[in-house]
């Protein structure tokens, strides 16, 4: 018989029957596991241990997966670069200058007998311009192609990453583990706690107060009681909410039940995509010309919630139904922005292009039919198509398509340093979002102080020690109740274990309040582990596990000599409020009344607070079932542990501690940069008060003398709600501006907080709100916030799924990195507007006012388009890769309605595009005279003259992207040039490029090589541009009228407009069609969107523990999307 590492190779229950099991749900299933003998023979078929895991074999694990299958939803494939080829081929604008460049080239070999030729030379070289348009278009489609394609790498990169971070306590030869959930299979003991995602189906071994969010999987938002008796089936995707527990894990991966559904929908995606693809055939272009769309609105639950870009397109999909995730497509401030000034742009180069074109066509008619009365020639057609290529082209080179170029690389090159600074951006647009962050919501715990907590100070039988007491100074029957009371009241999850290193201090593993109690106990020279194996998870009664409405914990455990003992450890004044008696001096029992209370909290827990020290109260209490002692509670029959008020009152206090939490050395000084930066900083904690100011002060969120609101969780809501309880904002927009420390706050508290300063039109700019959260109950407000910012090392799973941005180390300073890094990718697109634009403008005028004045423009098709392709992706992968600089939190946030293009870039583009028309006009109509050279006005063949305009008109654009690296008035604009080498790597590169085609280009590019005087007139003219930029630079902003900055846009403007490419697409209602002029720019919109927020769609199974939107809605909306019923696959 074979085996493996000792044990038979054959398990005791088949895939097949565990799948079936975890089927069933309730009763049904602990009847289902009482068939099999019970979870401790579920176990023993397994192989597996309940206390002692598995062995952790590499052959035993390999087996396992082999057999069970392993923890992950294989993604589909990526697109092929040929794939990525046909989408690019797709742009309406590139089809038909590819349509034109064809008949082009045809008409050029076609020379019927009856009509005059042209000169040799003419119709030798007639087909080139054609073919050049043709490789042209090629080479657009390649580089496009290969910038999808590179992309696409980079976010499958990051989702590795991402799941790569996610990890769950498993047990391994006896101990606790922590291994990423890929690597969990069928027959781990997990532990599993408040908090948690769980990774994987399994069985229930042993639960304390479980609780668990199933929406994920049924759409119920009720929490579930889960219990060995009850209850025992947990599953993967689902949410831990309240309590802990060991569950013995029976599916992973496709097999597990959110797997199989999620199979299901892949399956569901796939008939649906075959069916919208017949539909749409033939009216695909018509109604947008977007391929990547076509997954339609149930696309949403097939993709990772962490692919940032699948994830915020998901939700954009999602029917109109389905408002829970609005308010994350709503809220990115540059896609507003982006999406309004390229719709603005855009009627602007179409309606050149389309006068361009009539332009041309009308004088030549002119020309040819009406003052020189010449018959109908077949080879007319092609000066027609001609002028097309001309007014196709100002299109092309009109449209910003290097914009969603430059934010893709602009926002994928921060991601990847961003992570270096220990911010793992989970969506794309919070990385630029935070850039106009002008208020950050901070927790306390952790991110402004360094969580790793320690008793400095405790009062026990009224002694109050400022450092640790000696054990034997404390009354005996008192230190026995306090160890076991942190022992056994403190989740078994929380250890403090010796370091590798003697030299360092012990190692906390858990929750950081828990480990500073435990820690208590070993400085007291005892051991708290020896009390745990006496007494084992398995034996309590029940546990009240913390959670924010608590705000403390009890456990009960059977009592020596019969009846049970209740231990509670939590906030002070909630602990003492619920106690009745105290040991007083040498350990006497005494009545705890109301004076004594106040006297405490007075001499004790308020010095306390005010050294910035969390106070934790102890206290127990005793049920017996025969005589009762004055401090104990008799009860006849069963107690009823579920009546919580009743069990956990009449307590009787054992010792108060004072917990010292310091804050991090460099966060007063990354608040100071916030502040300096316009952003301000409050502190929501749920600690007392006086603590929370303490380390307010210390911080330096606030300051002696000045006018702010220091408000407990009471307090703030007594002000902001009316007589019904309702929030009002009026009262709110009282409160908030002044407020700068929220104590004693629950999550319900944060929510209102942050939505209340989000709603708030207070100020013009509108509020931008960045929030840090931990907890599972944090969900609510970091779903909310602008940006959402959860803890990598103290943050729940819950907490990090709900969040935008995860801080690897728990630190605040690394938020004030985020806000640079924010900055940057603002101002990088601001920059490379700025260029961009000079070059449209200037392109587009010149190509117009030639067209009017000689018949032709002085740029030609291929010219226009080698500028167009290669300034747009250099500039743009040049421009997006500036590094941030410390200057940039020396000036206030954008907020979110300061228009995109300043007031300063347009005086910059408007002053060097009159620069660079003046250059090139007089090179036009003067440059043959100036330059002593043949006009070449009205000649086919590639000329000196139009050579100098096209190579001049490159020098100046080259020049001008060093002026375009400053956007705010800067003079210096070679400062910080030669620490970046991909820029002047790249500018060097295109100038060399530009030497070739001058040179050697030829017919394919109308160019004539230069002599060297005329190369050295071309970069005088564009040297000249720096100098004219120090000029432009001396007129003063405020004289430029505000009618000229560019690009406002709220989110609401983004929405709609996004809304309206839906209905575009989706609607079927007539009326409902948005007007013809405004198709293309819906479809260039969408794409520019998508790129934005970081890469196609891609349609893929999602590894479950990672999924953020509601499978039961996803579902039903994939089901209807494919005309498909339900119970079909269910």
């Amino acid at each position: 018989m074979a085996t493996i590492d000792g044990r038979p190779a054959q398990y005791g229950i088949s895939l097949k029957q565990l799948r079936e099991l975890m089927e069933h749900r309730g009763r049904e299933g602990v009847a289902k596991i009482t068939d099999f003998g019970g979870v401790q023979e579920i176990c023993k078929k397994l192989y597996t241990s309940p206390s002692e895991g598995l062995s952790g074999s590499h052959t035993d694990l390999e087996h396992r997966r082999e057999t069970f299958g392993s923890n992950t939803i294989p993604p589909k494939p990526p697109k092929t670069f040929l794939q990525l080829v046909w989408e690019a081929l797709q742009d309406v604008t590139l089809i038909i200058l590819e349509i034109a460049a064809l008949v082009s080239l045809g008409l050029s070999f076609y020379h019927p007998a009856d009509e005059p030729a042209f000169d040799d030379d003419e119709a030798k070289h007639g087909w080139i311009e054609g073919l050049a348009i043709l490789i042209s278009v090629i080479v657009v489609v390649i580089v496009t192609a290969f910038n999808d394609y590179t992309k696409e790498r980079q976010f499958r990169g990051l989702q590795n990453r991402i799941e790569g971070e996610h990890k769950f306590s498993v047990i391994r030869q006896g101990e606790v583990k922590l291994i990423s959930v890929g690597d969990i299979v069928v027959g781990d003991i997990c532990q599993i706690k408040y908090g948690d995602l769980l990774p994987a189906d399994g069985i229930l071994i042993q639960s304390n107060d479980l609780k668990v969010d199933e929406s994920s999987l049924t759409g119920e938002s009720d929490h579930v009681k889960k219990g060995e008796a009850f209850d025992p089936m947990v599953l993967s995707g689902t949410h831990v909410m309240e309590g802990s527990g060991k569950m013995c894990v029976t599916a992973v991966g496709v097999n597990s039940q959110a797997g199989i559904i999620f199979t299901l929908l892949g399956a569901a995606v796939d008939e649906q995509e075959q069916e919208i693809k017949k539909q749409r055939k033939g009216d695909e272009e018509t109604v947008t010309g977007n391929s990547h769309m076509a997954g339609g609105v149930g696309v949403g639950a097939t993709v990772p919630s962490h692919y940032d870009g699948a994830a915020e397109e998901a939700k954009e999909e999602k029917p109109k139904e389905t408002h829970a995730e609005d308010h994350k497509k709503e809220k990115s401030v540059l896609q507003a922005k982006l999406t309004k000034l390229a719709i603005q742009i855009g009627y602007a180069g179409s309606t050149i292009a389309v006068l361009t074109v009539l332009i041309l066509v009308v004088q030549f008619c002119i020309a040819k039919f009406v003052l020189e009365p010449n018959p109908w020639k077949s080879v007319y057609i092609n000066e027609f198509v001609r002028h097309l290529i001309i007014g196709v082209t100002v299109l092309v080179v009109a449209v910003p398509e290097g914009l969603p170029l430059a934010v893709t690389l602009s926002l994928a090159y921060s991601v990847k340093k961003m992570m270096k600074d220990n911010n793992l951006v989970r969506h794309l647009d919070a990385c630029e979002t935070m850039g106009n962050a002008t208020a950050i919501c901070s927790d306390k715990t952790g991110t402004l102080t360094t969580n790793r907590m320690t008793v400095v100070q405790s009062y026990i039988c009224e002694v109050l020690s400022k450092q640790i007491p000696k054990f034997s100074s404390i009354p005996e029957n008192v230190s026995e109740l306090m160890l076991q009371a942190i022992a056994v009241n403190c989740a078994y999850t929380s250890r403090v274990m010796a370091p590798e290193d003697p030299s360092e201090l012990p190692k906390q593993v858990g929750n950081k309040t828990e480990c500073s109690l435990l820690g208590f106990v070993q400085n007291l020279g005892k051991n708290y582990q020896t009390i745990r194996d006496d007494i084992p998870e398995e034996m309590f009664t029940r546990v009240y596990t913390f959670n924010s409405v608590r705000k403390s914990m009890s456990t009960v455990i059977p009592r020596q000599g019969g009846g049970y003992r209740l231990f509670t450890k939590g906030a002070s004044e909630i602990v003492l409020k619920k106690c009745a008696f105290i040991y007083g001096s040498g350990g006497h029992l005494e009545k705890f009344t109301r004076e004594m209370q106040d006297r405490l909290v007075r001499n004790v827990i308020e010095p306390m607070a005010c050294d910035g020290l969390r106070t934790i109260s102890i206290a127990y209490r005793d049920f017996v079932p025969g005589k009762a002692e004055i401090n104990q509670v008799h009860y006849d029959n069963d107690v009823n542990w579920e009546d919580e008020d009743y069990i956990v009152n009449n307590l009787t206090a054992i010792c108060v501690v004072g917990i010292e939490d310091p804050v991090r050395p460099e966060v007063p000084d990354a608040i100071r940069k916030c502040q300096r930066a316009g952003i301000t900083v409050r502190m929501v904690t749920g600690d007392n008060i006086n603590t929370a100011r303490s380390i307010a002060t210390k911080c330096g969120i606030v300051k002696p003398g000045e006018d702010y609101l220091i408000l407990e969780g009471k307090e703030f809501n007594r002000r902001i709600r009316d007589s019904h309880g309702d929030v009002q904002q009026h009262l709110l927009d009282k409160v908030w501006p002044k407020l700068r420390v929220l104590a004693r706050s629950s999550p319900t508290d944060k929510y209102t907080l942050v939505k209340g300063i989000i709603d708030s039109k207070l100020s013009e700019q509108r509020e931008v709100v960045a929030v840090t959260g931990d907890g599972t109950n944090d969900g609510p407000a970091l779903k909310k916030a602008d940006v959402g910012f959860a803890m990598g090392i103290a943050g729940t799973d819950v907490a990090k799924e709900a969040s935008d941005i995860i801080l690897t180390d728990d630190n605040f300073s690394s938020i004030v990195k985020a806000v640079m890094w924010g900055r940057n990718v603002y101002d990088s697109i601001a920059k490379f507007l700025q260029f961009q634009l000079t070059v449209n403008v200037v392109a587009v005028i010149v190509a117009f006012i030639g067209a009017c004045a000689v018949q032709d423009s002085p740029l030609k098709a291929v010219q226009m388009l080698w500028v167009n392709l290669i300034m747009d992706t250099l500039a743009s992968l040049a421009l997006a890769t500036e590094m941030p600089t410390p200057d940039l939190l020396l000036r206030k946030p954008y907020g979110r309605t300061k228009p995109l293009i300043s007031r300063t870039m347009m005086k910059n583009i408007l002053g060097q595009g009159i620069y660079q028309l003046g250059v090139v006009f007089s090179l036009l109509f003067a440059g043959d005279k100036l330059l002593d050279i043949p006009n070449g006005r009205g000649a086919y063949l590639p000329t000196e003259h139009f050579t100098v305009i096209f190579n001049t008109f490159v020098m100046m654009t080259l020049f001008n992207e060093i002026n375009a690296r400053k956007i705010h008035g800067q003079r210096n604009v070679f400062e910080g040039f030669f620490t970046n080498p991909i820029f002047y790597s790249i500018w060097l590169g295109t100038v060399l490029a530009q030497v070739v085609i001058i040179q050697f280009g030829g017919a394919a590019f109308s160019t004539h090589a230069l002599t060297l005087e005329q190369w050295l007139w071309c970069l005088f003219f564009g040297f000249g541009t720096l100098l004219w930029g120090q000029l432009v630079t001396t007129i003063p902003t405020r004289k430029i009228p505000k009618i000229l900055s560019w690009g406002r846009g709220h989110p609401e403007e983004y929405t709609e407009a996004i809304h309206l490419g839906e209905e575009g697409k989706y609607d079927s209602d007539p009326d409902k069609k948005p007007r013809a002029g405004q198709i293309l720019w819906i479809r260039g919109l969408t794409r520019l969107q998508t790129q934005v927020i970081g890469g196609e769609l891609q349609e893929r199974l999602i590894p479950v523990p990672y999924s953020k939107s509601s499978t039961d809605q996803a579902m039903q909306c994939t089901f209807r999307g494919a005309g498909l019923s339900e119970h079909k696959f269910l």
